[in-house]
């Protein structure tokens, strides 16, 4: 079974015979067996060159890379092997129809904002009180099928969080004084926290959509752009609430991450290597748990929902099934 590898400490990566070895600086060497390999995080210095980056190309490797504070900084991503002309086409098409595009961006709202309804439910089920929130919240989502311009979608997916990350004072064991989103810099450590692990599924999407044939940067809800597979984020918002999320309130709820787990001096933007590495423990042991899928009849970890959740559109982009976005039912 291929996995992600993530390089913490600083080295050289490069390929040695028909698989990859990493040697750190200290001279400390381990072989990588290529084929097991699903993509690549570099979150620490790393050298490396073209007989490295062509031959990982050869086997779809993508690779992720994050800088000193764990902040995302970008991927490489390999020469397409599946994309095809005429998906291309039926992708821009729904893009550039305005009556097409807002059909798909309504979806992941929708699904969205059912997924984070969901989490509300149930940890007020479990005793925390947000119910107020909940009102909110479905007030909010019922004017979803009505918008007609995605800059008005976004402005209800934005209200709909500013409700949503309200509730989280009360749904988090910890002091956490958690009033606003902030992203670019964040500037608390659930800001920091939150902004890390929406990283990494980031990069897990992109990395889900290189297996299909959708080219990553023609999207629906967030507007196409320089220097972002934008796809990503419209399939992202979907699986927030249900990998991001969830993910984030247990590490807090078990103290595993706190204001010790950050660098306070700078107001806690920079999250400790023990404690990224914690993260991304339990983000991987996130993605293997597996449900029964309803509409496939077996069970499917929660990466393979990304890729499913991409097959999907592909569907709805060439008229076999109008597209629905995931939505939890547990």
């Amino acid at each position: 079974m291929k996995q992600s590898f993530y390089v913490y400490s600083s080295g050289d990566l490069k390929r040695k015979d028909n698989t990859l070895q990493f040697t750190t600086y200290e001279g400390e060497k381990r072989d990588i067996p290529v084929e097991r390999i699903s993509d690549i995080y570099v979150m620490s210095e790393m050298t490396f060159n073209t007989n490295f980056i062509n031959y990982i190309s050869k086997y779809g490797i993508p690779m992720h890379f994050f800088n000193h504070y764990s902040f995302y900084t970008g991927s490489y991503y390999p020469r397409e092997s599946l994309l095809a002309g005429q998906m291309l086409v039926r992708q821009v098409e729904h893009y550039t129809d305005d009556s097409k595009r807002i059909v798909i961006a309504r979806k992941f709202i929708e699904a969205a904002a059912d997924n984070i309804y969901r989490n509300l439910r149930y940890y007020n089920g479990r005793g925390k009180d947000v119910s107020v929130y909940m009102t909110e919240i479905d007030s909010l989502r019922r004017g979803i099928p009505s918008a007609e311009k995605v800059d008005e979608l976004m402005g209800i997916e934005g209200n709909i969080r500013k409700s949503y990350y309200s509730a989280w004072n009360i749904i988090v064991d910890q002091d956490i004084r958690f009033e606003k989103r902030v992203m670019h810099p964040p500037d608390n450590m659930i800001n920091s926290l939150i902004s890390y692990v929406n990283s990494l599924i980031y990069t897990k999407a992109l990395s889900e959509i290189y297996k299909t044939q959708l080219d990553p940067t023609i999207s629906y809800l967030h507007e196409p752009g320089v220097r972002r597979y934008s796809l990503c984020l419209d399939l992202t918002e979907v699986f927030k609430p249900l990998i991001g999320d969830r993910l984030i309130f247990s590490l807090l709820n078990r103290r595993q991450i706190t204001e010790g787990s950050f660098t306070k001096e700078l107001n806690f933007m920079h999250l400790k290597q023990e404690a990224s590495r914690l993260i991304v423990s339990e983000f991987e042991n996130r993605l293997k748990k597996t449900i029964m899928h309803r509409e496939l009849g077996r069970k499917v970890s929660y990466q393979y929902l990304m890729r499913l959740e991409a097959y999907r559109l592909i569907k709805h982009l060439i008229g076999e099934k109008e597209y629905e976005g995931f939505r939890i039912w547990w």
